[in-house]
């Protein structure tokens, strides 16, 4: 059992104000363990956590918060904070439903000004707050908490240049995990860092730039170059300093008593503009088997805690991600024009397999969606075949590039989109909802589909054939069906579906993932005597037109179904209904797709079922269609 004495005392901020420094340090050990039997039991994002330990319980006591904004950049390394801001007895329910999110999220407490899941959205957020406030004649403080590895985005980059120059107070707080603590951060860096975050430090440099100005142009110069690299020198703060930030540190962001005597000045300075604290921290810090895994536990299941070992349970099927990767392996190996690119998660598309192999033709850019889609356009221009393989929800940041880099030049960039349909734990903010509708609306692009694994091996060989347009093809977080992988890949006929069984009065067109579920709806229905033809669109663009118009002729109700929102497949082929006048003979058309409202953290199999998208949603359907609804009730 383990005991967490101050812990137990603190319920809110509020309760740590009177907390000298030793029991501080008592209580982040303390929220330490608390957060490893947590997520030991629910699994979630363990060592983002971990690394900030002390700079929450630093934020917390410093700041008056919810008055004071403290935004953290994507918001997997909140757990701390969720604890120590009155969610404690709710995380046994992490990431489950009825639970607290993996994320910050604004309609789960006063003390998460801003929902963040995807990086490189605090500074921008919080220079938002910052201008607010002052506009609003208030007095608080705004903090953005960011990484480093958001720090690669180029959306902070926007940020901090507008920031700069806007003279807001805002403070930044630069979480650097990437890099082992130098020299600088220790007792030398600590005592720089406590003086040149000091008021009278500050006031001395305003009298010292004024008395600079006095003098000629030259000199003012070459004074106000020594002072600031000479900051730059001892921190290495010399660029956030021409951006138009205050730049403090590094320092270590496990020791307290460097953290709070900084954090305490930068708080009581009276001076406008923005401030920048570079600390530098250990993911999984405090915990052995974090600090010893090459991830740093970053995304674990549940686990034990004396050993750290994860109960990962053994799948019968491969996972989508494993068969999308050994099919892109395979395809590299007949063409060493293949290249592969990858936004910061090289593990999560499964290229690190494919870099492995292929070392010099796997590029991680980072995170920038942006850029990974026109560098990817311009292999394609000279004659490279790239795959951009980025998850569903992170192709949303890249759309104009896809637009106007990628689409209107035609090139053959392809697009390999993990996590498509609802991702289960990581909810509403990761779940690939828009890709169908957001692609499904350009020219010249090829959208695929793939109902089973085998079926993404399919896909991966038609998208590296496709040598003139782009295309894309979407498949879902999980474990596939257990199908036999040894048959070759084979590239299919643009735009053709096919039929899987033969019915009579109902057709049901499905689109991807819902496959499965659609053959077992058939299976019931035929319980009630009602056959139904089954089929698989294989292709959200081009939509098989024949085989559209043939199940509609044939059949009394037509049903489409896919795991995406409205405005996807459904609207393809509802356009094709139209115009070829089939909704004039009496057809019953019925789209599923996704609800328009966010579905929140839950298993998948939940979700699709709350969304409307189970096989007895599909039966359902089928028998409200057909005015039969009684025979549901009476099963």
């Amino acid at each position: 059992m383990t005991t967490t004495p101050l812990l137990d005392r603190v319920h809110t901020p509020h309760d740590m104000k009177s907390l000298d420094r030793s029991q501080l340090k008592e209580l982040a050990a303390d929220v330490r363990k608390e957060t490893i039997s947590v997520v030991s039991k629910t699994g979630g994002h363990l060592g983002a956590s971990l690394g900030v330990v002390e700079l929450t319980v630093a934020l917390h006591h410093v700041f008056d918060t919810p008055n004071d904004k403290v935004i953290w950049d994507v918001g997997h390394q909140a757990y701390p904070h969720k604890i120590l801001t009155g969610r404690r007895q709710d995380m046994p329910l992490l990431r489950q439903k009825g639970g607290p999110s993996g994320f910050t999220k604004r309609s789960e407490s006063d003390y998460d000004p801003f929902g963040a899941a995807h990086a490189g959205t605090s500074i921008s957020a919080a220079l938002g707050f910052a201008v607010a406030r002052d506009l609003n004649l208030d007095n608080h403080n705004v903090i953005a908490v960011i990484g480093d590895g958001s720090m690669s985005s180029g959306m902070a980059y926007e940020a901090l240049n507008n920031a700069g120059a806007m003279k807001s107070r805002l403070i930044v707080i630069l979480n650097d995990n990437d890099m082992s603590i130098a020299p600088p951060v220790g007792a030398m860096s600590n005592y720089f860092s406590r003086l040149i975050s000091s008021r009278p430090y500050q006031s001395f440099r305003s009298i010292a730039k004024e008395a600079a100005s006095y003098l000629p142009k030259p000199l003012e110069t070459a004074a106000r170059r020594v002072e600031e690299y000479a900051r730059g020198m001892v921190a290495g703060g010399t660029w956030f300093e021409e951006m138009g930030f205050f730049y403090v540190g590094p320092l270590d962001g496990h020791n307290l008593d460097q953290l709070i005597p900084v954090l305490e000045n930068i708080r009581d300075r009276t001076e406008n503009g923005p401030v920048l604290i570079h600390i530098v921290t250990q993911k999984g810090h405090g915990y052995a088997p974090a600090e010893a895994s090459a991830d740093k536990y970053h995304g674990v299941v549940q686990f034990d805690v004396d050993t750290g070992k994860q109960h990962k349970t053994t799948a019968s099927a491969p996972s989508y991600t494993k068969v999308f990767a050994d099919a892109l392996i395979d395809t590299a190996r007949r063409d060493d024009k293949v290249v592969a690119v990858t936004a910061a998660m090289p593990s999560g598309t499964g290229l690190d397999l494919f870099a492995h192999e292929f070392p010099d033709r796997c590029f991680d850019v980072g995170i920038a969606e942006q850029h990974a889609v026109t560098f990817a356009a311009g292999l394609a221009c000279d004659g490279l075949k790239p795959f951009a393989a980025i998850y569903s929800t992170f192709l949303q940041r890249g759309y104009d590039q896809v637009v106007h880099d990628v689409m209107l030049q035609k090139l053959p960039v392809r697009f390999a989109m993990d996590r498509a349909g609802f991702v289960g734990a990581d909810g509403a903010t990761h779940a690939g909802c828009y890709d169908l509708a957001f692609l499904g609306c350009l020219p010249h692009l090829v959208i695929m589909a793939p109902s089973d694994e085998l079926e993404l091996k399919h896909a991966v060989a038609t998208s590296h054939a496709i040598d003139d347009a782009p295309s894309a093809f979407r498949y879902p977080r999980g474990n596939g069906l257990g199908l036999d992988l040894s048959q070759p890949a084979q590239v299919l006929k643009l735009g053709v579906g096919r039929v899987i069984r033969e019915g009579s009065k109902v057709a049901i067109l499905s689109l991807g993932c819902r496959l499965e579920e659609s053959l077992k709806a058939a299976d019931q229905l035929a319980e009630f005597g009602i056959t139904a033809t089954v089929a698989d669109a294989r292709f959200a663009k081009p939509v098989d037109e024949d085989l559209v118009c043939q199940l509609a002729k044939n059949h009394e109700v037509l049903l489409t179904i896919e795991a995406g929102s409205i405005g996807g497949f459904a609207a393809q082929v509802t356009d094709i209904l139209a115009r070829n006048w089939l909704f004039d003979t009496g057809l019953k058309f019925r789209p599923m797709y996704m609800p328009d409202r966010l579905l929140d953290h839950d298993n998948p199999t939940s979700q699709y079922k709350d969304a409307g998208l189970s096989s007895d949603a599909i039966i359902s359907t089928v028998l409200m269609a057909l005015g039969r609804e009684k025979l549901m009730l009476a099963s």
